[in-house]
């Protein structure tokens, strides 16, 4: 059996317009390749510790940059945040809100929980673009991270 490939960002995102905008920003931008995208907050959970249909997955072989909206389906982000943050084999991992949520409740309490950074997704085309190109290219090129295990 192959060994899974390395992912260096989960994009953890349920709209499909979403998804496609960020892909190709990070893709135009040869920031990523490696980009793993999942659309409900369970199959986040299942991904990042390795279990269900990701259990042949090595936990040590990234996602090295985890982009999570909050609104979810099956399992907010907050409580994949609660949980990535809590497991000393993943709480290393740098994960960045990126969501249309203002709300003051929302960016206080991912900032409790651990988050690295929290971003609105701007509206216009041009500036969501702009930003997660930037974004990809501070964590995965600028960002010194710990050597994991």
């Amino acid at each position: 059996m192959q060994e899974p490939e390395a992912v260096e960002i989960l994009l953890v995102e349920d709209n499909p317009n979403d998804v496609e905008l960020t892909v190709h920003a990070l893709r135009a931008s040869n920031v990523a390749n490696d980009i793993k995208v999942v659309r409900d907050g369970a199959e986040a959970l299942d991904f990042i510790m390795c279990r269900g249909p990701f259990a042949d997955r090595d936990i040590n072989r990234g996602p090295r940059l985890i982009l999570l909206d909050l609104k979810l389906p099956k399992v907010d982000g907050i409580e994949v945040l609660r949980q990535a943050k809590a497991d000393p084999r993943t709480k290393m991992i740098p994960i960045v809100v990126l969501t249309s949520s203002k709300q003051e409740r929302d960016i206080v309490e991912s900032y409790e929980l651990g988050v690295n950074s929290y971003m609105l997704k701007p509206v216009d085309f041009g500036q969501f673009t702009e930003s997660v190109r930037s974004l990809g290219l501070y964590w995965l090129v600028y960002n010194q991270a710990p050597v994991r295990d």
